[in-house]
């Protein structure tokens, strides 16, 4: 019985040992780590849930991979060579949705059914030949069940007419509508208001966004540049119900 209760206890404390040499070889690494990369802060720095052993730190739209002896830093695609998916671009994915969505729509304009069968988020510039290219598809898009919001992205920057554009589209009565006048190079009422543009912007950029427009689907894949609406559609896995034509 003494034996039985000896051994119950030794392996109720293997959880908290094996915690305890986690955290004392994170606190090693992460020692090593300020030493090594002084201007990189280490707040995030987590045992990695891909390669056991090693260590991990989110930087911006990255994710480096730190070996435990903070020699090796690896930064790039990992890829899972037996089920061939690609385990960083899966953690950029999951990301990109929690950043895009903690906007709140209601700081986003926002075209298409509330009971959409798939969303698309399109940092988009107002002034962008091919914003306007994939605007005019818009139509098609939201009549077959997707729904587009859109964040502003002045890629001429937050002193540019582009930027004082974006901020008069928002500060119209028809959002939808007044960024469908801008696109066309229509004449806006260039109000002022509260209005989050400076985040949308600041947001792309945290994202490593460079050009516009700039396409995140729902399951976190990015699109750089113009994509026609029946590939988007394709990709989103829906079957189109209505031609371009008839869409307009």
């Amino acid at each position: 019985m003494l034996r039985l209760l000896a051994v119950i206890t030794l392996l109720a404390a293997l959880p908290l040992s094996i915690a305890s040499a986690e955290d004392a070889s994170l606190a090693a690494t992460k020692a090593k780590l300020a030493q090594r990369l002084p201007n990189v802060s280490l707040d995030g720095l987590r045992p990695s849930k891909n390669i056991r052993g090693w260590f991990e730190l989110e930087q911006d739209s990255d994710l480096l991979y730190i070996s435990p002896d903070a020699k090796h830093l690896f930064l790039g695609d990992l890829v899972d060579l037996e089920t061939r998916a690609n385990l960083t671009e899966a953690w950029r994915g999951k990301k990109a949705t929690a950043q895009l969505d903690s906007v709140g729509e209601e700081n986003m304009i926002v075209i298409g059914p509330k009971d959409a069968k798939r969303t698309i988020t399109v940092f988009t510039d107002v002034d962008c030949p091919y914003c306007t290219k994939l605007h005019k598809e818009v139509p098609e898009l939201v009549q077959n069940g997707v729904k587009v919001r859109y964040l502003m992205f002045p890629r001429t920057g937050l002193e540019s007419q582009t930027y004082r554009r974006s901020v008069a589209v928002w500060c119209a009565a028809d959002r939808a509508e007044a960024i469908g006048i801008a696109k066309s190079g229509g004449k806006l009422d260039m109000k002022t208001c509260p209005n989050p543009v400076e985040k949308h912007y600041r947001l792309g950029l945290a994202m490593g966004v460079q050009g516009t427009p700039t396409i995140f689907l729902d399951d976190g894949r990015r699109l750089g540049g113009y994509v026609p609406s029946d590939r988007l559609l394709a990709m989103l896995k829906l079957k189109p119900t209505l031609s371009k034509s008839d869409a307009r």
